[in-house]
């Protein structure tokens, strides 16, 4: 199939919405009117603008869908507490809206065309968030209130977005508004900027300017997650390159002041005025743990309400994590809240369970979107969604259906080559 202008245009557009349904702020805002028009253009393209769907598409596809589904119903019904079937029926049209992805890209482009589409709708987010930023010392006067379920924003025209309330911090006597780009928290915008210096430090290797541009749009973020990520990239693209040019030696010079901005960070959160950040982490590392603990086999249910309600009136004690705590000198001062969990990974265990939270995990690490330097590009992936709430989102759970279709694939292939 040649691959025309405008099946470019359709790819960027359905990964742009991709992306934007994994923390975009078009989503937060308008996520039921936003899913349902993305899931009718998903549908449109698969029947008007894709070819003839493939067997050995198809096949995998199916598979993938009624495994997942399994695992979804089984939690539902199997759950400690009682689910809510309106809760969970979000979480199927995710799985259909990643299903649907996965098959149209599957079926009509090869992997190098698919990588090539996400960078460069990358790469568009990187273009608006480095306006975002500057924009907000010309427009932090006359800015709007938006607000979504749980929060509200300041925004300018709907176009730029800022936490202004939560968001100041001053660093070596500047003061600036953290930048969140078109996503609700700074940490999503800074998942998806790691992910395109990723992308052009070791796969598509075109625009060395980029990984300078998009270094720096990771510091105005100022997440520690972001730029802890950002740092071992770069001492990994140097060790990687040992050589010395052009590149090397400007991510070397961005590798020097990042480590103390980092260093500055994190002592701002761990002992610092940001320490109540820091503390929310480390409680939502623990507690989920100990909460799958006590419900091993499927979890408390994927309803984040009664996960909520549980997690405020569950209260955990431990010599072991209380010796670890002493060893490093940090301590756990959080000791309930109703609020749900930022790490995507505990919750997951927390809510289904260690059998099916580790399958689900698996198939992750079996993700066919990157197939080069594939290690590290998991390594980035679980960083990110063990930082923030995005594991069962759109974008990142397709990469664990992908999992399932690279698995499944490798099956029905081998039983029709013994056939």
């Amino acid at each position: 199939m040649q691959y025309l202008v405008i099946n470019k245009i359709v790819d960027r557009v359905l990964i742009l919405m991709l992306i934007m349904s994994t923390g975009g702020m078009l989503f937060v805002l308008n996520r039921n009117i936003a899913s349902i028009v993305f899931f009718i253009l998903l549908l449109f393209c698969l029947i008007f603008v894709g070819s003839s769907f493939k067997k050995i598409v198809v096949r995998p596809i199916l598979l993938s869908f009624f495994s997942c589904l399994t695992l979804g119903i089984i939690n539902y019904l199997f759950a400690a507490s009682e689910q809510s079937l309106n809760k969970y029926g979000f979480h199927l049209l995710t799985l259909v809206i990643s299903i649907l992805v996965l098959l149209y890209f599957k079926n009509n482009r090869t992997n190098n065309q698919t990588v090539n589409g996400l960078y460069f709708v990358l790469k568009l987010i990187l273009i608006h968030s480095i306006f975002n930023f500057f924009f907000f010392f010309f427009v932090k006067n006359n800015l709007s209130v938006v607000s979504s379920s749980y929060h509200e924003y300041d925004t300018f025209l709907n176009i730029f977005f800022y936490s202004s309330e939560k968001g100041i911090v001053s660093l070596f006597g500047v003061e600036f508004c953290r930048n969140q780009g078109f996503f609700w928290e700074p940490g999503v915008l800074q998942g998806f900027l790691n992910i395109l210096f990723f992308l052009e430090a070791f796969i598509i290797k075109k625009n060395k300017i980029i990984l300078l541009i998009s270094a720096l749009a990771i510091l105005t973020t100022y997440s520690t997650t972001g730029l802890a990520l950002l740092l071992i990239q770069i001492l990994y693209y140097i060790r990687k390159e040992f050589k010395i040019n052009f590149a090397t030696f400007l991510v070397t010079i961005i590798a020097i002041p990042l480590y103390f901005i980092l260093t500055l960070n994190m002592n701002e959160k761990i002992y610092g005025e940001r320490e109540s950040s820091f503390q929310k982490r480390l409680f939502d590392l623990t507690q989920p743990l100990f909460i799958a603990i006590e419900n091993p086999l499927t979890g408390i249910g994927l309803d984040i309400e009664q996960f909520q309600n549980i997690r405020s009136e569950f209260y955990f004690s431990s010599s072991t994590l209380q010796n670890i705590q002493e060893k490093v000198g940090i301590q756990s001062k959080v000791v309930g809240t109703d609020k749900g969990s930022s790490n995507s990974i505990m919750f997951l265990f927390a809510s289904m369970g260690f059998p099916t939270a580790i399958i689900l995990l698996l198939m992750l690490f079996n993700q066919s979107l990157i197939l080069n330097q594939k290690n590290l590009f998991i390594f980035i992936v679980v960083i990110l969604v063990m930082s923030e709430p995005l594991l069962l989102r759109p974008f990142f759970f397709m990469l664990i259906v992908s999992g399932f279709f690279n698995y499944f694939k490798k099956i029905t292939s081998y039983k029709e080559q013994i056939i």
